[in-house]
């Protein structure tokens, strides 16, 4: 490695590091610790310092352009679903129809089609409470056998929002590395749920049954019912939580007939921000009914969704900004290389990078954002499938939560798990579906 390549890594290490050791060790928020290992990185790289600051304000600017509209969108559904009762609503009736033994499948299935149009955190909030309850209800005596047994409804619940969350658009993480990469969306979706699928049974159910025995729970978080309102009837929630995916998929599938490619409608339905901007639409009098028009309703739903979205679109902003330093210093450049001189899979390499993103900041969005940007002359140049490469990204931005993911704490905190337990079960079954998702899409690579 020649003199400004290595200059140029140890700057990223150290830029990296400064922001893990601000976020984890002064508990600053990840915003000002990841703008504080962006400018590192630059400077040490030797940019001069107004080109740092262009560069740190493009990447917020790209970011919040292109992929603040899809977090605050989704959000903002996140937050009707709840305040309605439709996601509540939605989980009770279909637990109500499986038995104690089907329970795990349930709740798996539950966060797969909840989670597909919510942030994590905010599917988290929403569900995780729920299928705390139904345990509660399913499971026998109190003890060690009672604390396994509600863990083994709860950890599939986890597990398909975390695979959702990183493998199947329109999440923002997944949707950005789409765009980023010049990817197929429709293809990316159709590969995220193929491998989605799997990873969510391996790493969740079945995963289960050994990560949960012997765990003791405390009492977990008390959490807001939402408004004083009847729930939709559970049809309409069901649509409401399905149509942005609908919608993309009908444009993207739509598009492939040739009588019908770059029709106006259907492109504007493959459009993530279109397709949950008219959900949010249809969500409100669907969802509300008369009460549409309350002061009260109208204000929690904003409240609620604005105050999520405030620390989320500053942690990927903040994201946005390392991402374009590094490629500004040219990291991108240099894995470029790296790939064609010693022969490293590009999905391997791109799955590598986003792990050592996501252990170092925590966020899986972020790990993601990082990780697409160095990779588009990487792709350009071995000639991968851009599709895949998201998902192994995708795959590497879930590995092993800990101490600097705000997840942990969530999952501690409505769990009820000691610090030492949540490692042994949510940060193994997040490891889970990174390394089983990077198995399938490598073997995917074989197909495709």
């Amino acid at each position: 490695m020649i003199g400004g390549d290595l200059r140029l890594v140890i700057a990223a290490l150290a830029g990296i590091a400064l922001a893990v050791v601000m976020i984890v060790r002064g508990r600053l928020h990840p915003f000002i610790g990841l703008l504080c290992g962006a400018f590192t990185v630059g400077l040490l790289a030797g940019l001069p310092l107004p080109d740092v600051a262009k560069a740190v304000q493009k990447g917020v600017g790209d970011i919040i352009g292109g992929t603040g509209l899809v977090v605050a969108l989704g959000l903002s559904l996140g937050a009707m679903l709840h305040l309605s009762g439709a996601a509540a609503s939605l989980a009770r009736g279909a637990l109500q129809m499986t038995g104690a033994r089907a329970a795990p499948w349930a709740t798996l299935g539950i966060a797969i089609v909840v989670g597909l149009p919510l942030f994590f955190e905010t599917g988290l909030v929403l569900l995780l409470p729920i299928v705390v309850a139904a345990a509660e209800e399913m499971t026998g005596e109190d003890g060690p056998v009672r604390d396994a047994a509600k863990l083994r409804l709860i950890m599939p619940a986890l597990a398909g929002l975390g695979v959702v969350h990183a493998l199947v658009p329109p999440h923002p993480g997944p949707l950005l590395a789409v765009e980023a990469l010049g990817a197929d969306l429709g293809r990316t979706m159709l590969y995220g749920i193929l491998i989605a699928i799997p990873t969510a049974v391996i790493a969740g159910p079945l995963l289960a049954k050994i990560t949960t025995r012997g765990v003791r729970l405390s009492s977990p978080v008390a959490t807001d019912a939402g408004l004083a309102i009847a729930p939709p009837p559970r049809l309409w929630a069901l649509l409401i939580v399905l149509l942005p995916v609908l919608m993309i998929a009908t444009g993207e599938l739509g598009q492939m007939m040739p009588a019908l490619k770059g029709a106006g409608w259907l492109v504007a339905a493959s459009n993530p921000v279109v397709a949950l901007l008219l959900t949010n639409l249809v969500a409100l009098p669907l969802l509300f009914g008369r009460r549409l028009r309350e002061a009260a309703i109208q204000d929690a739903v904003w409240h609620e969704t604005m105050g999520a979205a405030g620390a989320i679109l500053l942690a990927i902003g903040a994201g946005g900004a390392l991402k374009q330093v590094l490629v500004t210093a040219g990291l991108s450049d240099l894995l470029a290389r790296t790939v064609l001189m010693y022969a490293i899979s590009p999905l391997l390499l791109g799955w590598l990078v986003a792990v050592a993103i996501r252990l170092a900041a925590g966020s899986a969005t972020v790990a993601t954002i990082t990780a697409v940007g160095i990779m588009p002359g990487v792709v350009a140049n071995s000639g991968v499938s851009p599709e895949l490469v998201v998902l192994a990204i995708g795959a590497g931005s879930v590995f092993f939560s800990h101490v600097n993911d705000p997840g942990f704490w969530l999952v501690k905190s409505y769990v009820g798990t000691s610090t030492a337990d949540t490692f042994r079960t949510w940060s193994l079954l997040e490891t889970a579906i990174s390394v089983v998702g990077l198995v399938l899409v490598l073997a995917l690579s074989y197909v495709v």
